[in-house]
């Protein structure tokens, strides 16, 4: 129950914060581009890969911490820290079949995803 809380908790600031940044980038730089979600994509996954790199190495970081800054704040905050993060490790660890099938597979069915959604939403609606 304890570790459920920390995720939720720190769930809840890493969305507030992702919120806050796509306000920013708007006011910042307008509303043309994503540039707020591209701003989370990348900083979440600097510090998830800080992160998870010292305590891969040094085991300084701990599961509590672990869970709270990267499955609770980073895993709201973005997904797309952890994408990077295994596509990364698999490269890291010679598995480029692997790095490779990840992208390709995210990236194929995420945004099949998104089209399944959109027909699905457009046949309740527009019918």
């Amino acid at each position: 129950m304890r570790n459920l809380l920390l995720v939720g908790l720190a769930g809840g600031a890493g969305a507030m914060s992702r919120y806050a940044v796509g306000l920013l980038a708007v006011r910042a730089l307008g509303d043309r581009f994503a540039y707020g979600t591209l701003a989370v994509n990348v900083v979440g996954c600097l510090l998830l890969g800080v992160l998870l790199e010292i305590d891969r190495h040094t085991g300084a970081v701990g599961h509590p911490l672990r869970l709270l800054a990267a499955v609770g704040f980073l895993g709201a905050f973005t997904t797309f820290s952890t994408f990077g993060y295994e596509t990364f490790r698999y490269v890291a660890d010679g598995s480029t079949d692997l790095a490779l099938l990840n992208v390709t597979a995210n990236l194929v069915l995420g945004l099949g995803g998104v089209w399944l959604g959109w027909w699905l939403a457009r046949g309740l609606v527009v019918s």
